[in-house]
């Protein structure tokens, strides 16, 4: 069976990956995974139109919408338990009424039949029934749900809920089921999926720093120290807290990885004497990375690649992610199978000399020297501010971001968040009055920290946003950077640089849209795009 999947980045360039995906996915699990996202469409259709209270199905939507969603649910045997628990929700709700986009029965659960079933209802068909741009736009809309619903999941998670959320949901899953076909209907609800995006942001922002306390200016090491270790990677700061928990006063040192990095910069965090560190880089590096850790790794979200011999049997994965043949948590989080394997493992033989980098500038502590950095800005000691953030990859285009970075001048300010910024985070980049020229803010699931930030600023200053100086070089690589790239949309946010490379799923039309709109256009070079930003977006 043929795929068709172009939801990330490594299938751009109106390219998608037909035979297996670039990111180890096989062609059973695409199918599954379009299965998925059309049962969930329709639960949500059914729920709308009888009215229901959507928050029975909220876990289940979001549980199953993330494991959609690029690294993350490689197992079949998982899928096809959420497509279980799907129909059997759908029953649930159900009436004689039928979607517009169709009602699958699913009577058994073989993989050859839910193959069948899967190749009616996969995005080259619609694409075929509705044209590229239609489709594309619908997809726009899915992919911004999709990242939301991960952002959700890690809400629910702590505790958390939220009913608008939930009925925006809703609302704009039943709206795809019944398969719109006009941009003017599609593109509001592409912003509306911001709109809900930057609340649920919101919603995450207050569950971390309620639970976790607000991040604060951290000296982290990112070289390891001799003993028994554990590494862990993905982005659960929940999952991270279980296991110090588990792993107090049991000798073995715990390091983050990746996009779990700013867990060191909160409060809570610092209490843990054994969480000594970050080691290694962004996602695409873990082959290499994971290989040369003297212990176990615990993935607890995307985004993980198709793991090598050299640590394939002592990977754990936990959550949302799964991968065959990898022992996966179950939802009690008992940590045991991977402090066992800690407890058998060399560690590390000895204490590398110590590298630092700070992290841990959130809009709380931004905002304490937002007045500070307005008044450096009306001096002309801080000419312009960069953004530049977002996922990494592995493609060669993203030197772009570390050329921009590097070339950035020393009376400008770089903001950063997210595993984009792996590219440039471990230079120095000296300070402005006391002000470090790196500010890394935190997680891709921090982004609305940044945009906190830039709201505090234009206040201060007495502009917008988009009068601000400041300029956005945004890294895409899957379906979060979709949701807010739609959330700075969704706030009028303009002249942001995409890049390296456009969606596959916003064709030239839709791109000629979003340039009219929001003047929002492709990377260039670091050096052009360099020089234009720092004679625009100036305060009036």
């Amino acid at each position: 069976m043929e795929m068709c999947c172009y939801q990330c980045e490594q299938g751009s360039e109106f390219r998608s990956c037909a035979v297996v995906g670039r990111c180890g996915k096989e062609p059973d699990c695409a199918a599954l995974q379009d299965i998925i996202v059309h049962q969930v469409r329709v639960l949500a259709w059914y729920v709308r139109q009888q009215h229901n209270d959507p928050s029975p199905f909220m876990s289940l939507i979001y549980d199953s919408l993330y494991a959609t969603v690029t690294n993350v649910d490689f197992s079949t045997d998982r899928l096809i338990g959420i497509v279980d628990q799907l129909n059997a929700a759908i029953n649930r709700v159900k009436t004689a009424a039928i979607p517009p986009c169709g009602l699958i029965i699913i009577e058994s659960l073989d993989l050859a039949d839910l193959m069948n079933i899967a190749q009616y209802h996969t995005i080259a068909g619609r694409r075929g029934k509705f044209g590229d741009s239609v489709a594309g736009l619908q997809e726009l809309i899915l992919y911004g749900i999709k990242g939301l619903a991960s952002y959700l999941y890690h809400v629910l998670d702590l505790g958390y809920s939220s009913e608008r959320i939930d009925s925006g949901v809703i609302e704009t899953l039943a709206f795809l089921a019944a398969e719109p076909s006009d941009p003017d209907q599609l593109i509001p609800m592409a912003l509306r999926v911001g709109e809900l995006n930057y609340t649920a942001m919101d919603n995450l922002d207050r569950a971390h720093t309620e639970t976790f306390g607000h991040p604060a200016p951290t000296t982290v090491r990112t070289t390891p120290m001799l003993g028994k270790a554990i590494l862990v990677s993905g982005h659960n700061l929940h999952d991270l807290d279980l296991l110090l928990k588990q792993t107090a006063d049991k000798d073995i040192n715990v390091y983050t990885h990746g996009e779990m990095l700013p867990a060191l910069a909160y409060p809570h965090f610092q209490r843990y004497p054994h969480l000594v560190g970050n080691y290694g880089g962004s996602w695409q590096e873990q082959q290499r990375e994971f290989a040369d850790f003297p212990g176990p790794i615990l993935m607890t979200t995307n985004c993980i690649q198709p793991p090598v011999e050299a640590y394939a049997d002592r990977i754990y994965t936990a959550g949302p992610v799964a991968w065959p043949g990898v022992i996966h948590i179950g939802d009690d989080k008992d940590f045991s199978p991977v402090i066992a394997a800690a407890q058998s493992m060399p560690g590390f033989t000895h204490t590398q000399p110590v590298h630092d980098i700070i992290i841990g500038f959130a809009h709380h502590t931004v905002s304490i020297m937002a007045d500070q950095i307005a008044g450096l800005i009306n001096d002309g000691r801080i000419r312009h501010i960069f953004l530049i953030g977002g996922c990494d990859g592995a493609g060669p285009g993203r030197s772009y971001f570390t050329e921009l970075a590097k070339a950035v001048p020393q009376d400008c300010i770089i903001m950063t968040m997210a595993c984009g910024k792996y590219r440039f985070n471990k230079r120095e980049f000296g300070s402005i009055a006391g002000i470090p020229r790196l500010l890394d803010i935190g997680q891709c699931n921090d982004t609305y920290s940044a945009i906190r930030i830039a709201l505090v600023l234009a206040d201060k200053l007495n502009c917008t946003v988009n009068e601000l100086p400041l300029s956005i070089m945004f890294s895409w690589y899957e379906q979060k950077a979709v949701s807010i790239l739609l959330t700075m949309l969704y706030l009028g946010m303009k002249n942001i640089k995409l890049g390296p490379t456009l969606p596959a799923f916003i064709t030239p039309d839709i791109m000629a849209i979003l340039t009219e709109s929001f003047n929002l256009t492709a990377v260039s070079t670091a050096s052009v795009d360099l020089e234009a930003a720092l004679h625009s977006h100036l305060c009036s």
